[in-house]
């Protein structure tokens, strides 16, 4: 064969593989979707990880003085209404060693929005892909606040996440430090394609909490509490329902861009990798201003969604589950569970608010209810 015939021939399987690993991808993410909805969203009411949570509402305004690539959602001063819910994630115990997150609602609605974002604590994360999320999952195996022992094992770079990623007794949500990790597209005023990463600091800069300061000499997968414990299983949500009674809970959110390139290396689009911030500098993007708390029935019908962007603003495309913006394809495409899970509240009615009783290091509202039942009638 001529050498114009082998470069066609490996230009047409190139092509093929591409298009499998494309169709292989949505196939995949669909099943995540599934799996999630027929065994955790609907029969389980829950969301997929983050059901203890507490949320607020108030307003988000953009700033005037702009040093951010100009773009026309972004515009100086404009105001939105704002809906936001913190949570921990997985467990129902806030005084375990648990992610903590942020998620932003452009709006003061259940679900409708014209922008959302949603954040975890750390600026690496503890999988990278959708495939690395998957052996995530598979490999958790929990068990009374211990998990994920055997996928630190075998992904050194997960543990390593975790340990920046985790918090231990932070004394608010309001002072932690929240990422999205995985960029986003920015195509702004001057059309340039460009990337771009978020932040949520506390607006005064107070000093961060909870993070582990020595993670090395802590098992990293034993997420219980400590022993002795104090504090109750919801002492974070309330105190941030107490703290935005009293004085609100106001932030800074903070936007990291760069200009794409032909021969872009993918780690830019590596979550485990932080891009530097000499090159690309954070810069203020809005003040969130929160003046009210929801109720648990309220927080627990909000929910976000990765498709609630501008088109110049949102989810990067995929090639494969082994591509790094595959987590945000996946996410993008779970709609269904949410869908399913808020069915489930009109058909089993809604999960009963988190008891702040004895029954610790737990993610089962079922098992903590068989539990109190249990323990009162030992009584």
């Amino acid at each position: 064969m001529s050498n114009t015939g082998n470069h066609l021939s490996h230009t047409v399987n190139r092509g093929l593989r591409g298009l499998w690993d494309r169709v292989y991808l949505w196939f995949f993410s669909q099943g995540f979707s599934w799996a999630i909805t027929l065994m955790l969203s609907f029969p389980q009411r829950k969301r997929m990880s983050h059901d203890n949570g507490v949320g607020g509402t108030g307003k988000i305004t953009i700033v005037k003085d702009q040093q951010f690539p100009s773009h026309p959602f972004f515009s100086p001063g404009r105001v939105f209404p704002a809906r936001i819910r913190h949570a921990s994630a997985t467990f129902l115990d806030d005084a375990m060693n648990c992610i903590r997150s942020m998620s932003i609602k452009f709006s003061d609605e259940h679900f409708k929005s014209p922008f959302d974002i949603e954040m975890n604590t750390g600026e690496i994360s503890l999988f990278w892909s959708a495939y690395s999320f998957m052996q995530f999952a598979k490999l958790r195996r929990e068990k009374y606040g211990v998990e994920y022992i055997d996928y630190y094992k075998k992904y050194p770079e997960g543990l390593k996440g975790a340990e920046v990623a985790l918090r231990r007794d932070p004394s608010s949500f309001h002072n932690l430090r929240y990422y999205c990790k995985t960029p986003f597209l920015f195509i702004g005023d001057d059309d340039i394609k460009r990337y771009a990463k978020y932040r949520v600091r506390p607006y005064d800069d107070e000093p961060e909490t909870g993070i582990n300061k020595n993670p090395s000499e802590v098992d990293v997968g034993n997420q219980r509490i400590r022993p002795n414990e104090k504090r109750g299983r919801n002492y974070l949500k309330y105190e941030y329902e107490e703290r935005v009674r009293k004085q609100g809970a106001k932030y800074m959110m903070q936007i990291q861009t760069r200009i794409a390139q032909d021969d872009d290396d993918p780690e830019i689009f590596n979550n485990m990798v932080p891009w530097d911030e000499i090159a690309h500098p954070w810069h203020d993007l809005a003040v969130i201003e929160i003046d009210k708390t929801l109720d648990w029935k309220e927080s627990t019908l909000t929910s976000f969604s990765l498709n609630h962007m501008p088109k110049t603003l949102g989810v990067l495309p995929a090639k494969s589950i082994y591509d790094y913006n595959s987590l945000n394809y996946m996410r993008a495409h779970s709609e269904k569970a949410r869908v399913a899970r808020l069915l489930s509240y009109k058909v089993f009615g809604f999960p009963k608010p988190i008891p702040n009783d004895n029954n610790r290091n737990s993610g089962d509202w079922a098992k903590i209810q068989r539990e109190k039942v249990s323990n009162l009638s030992r009584s």
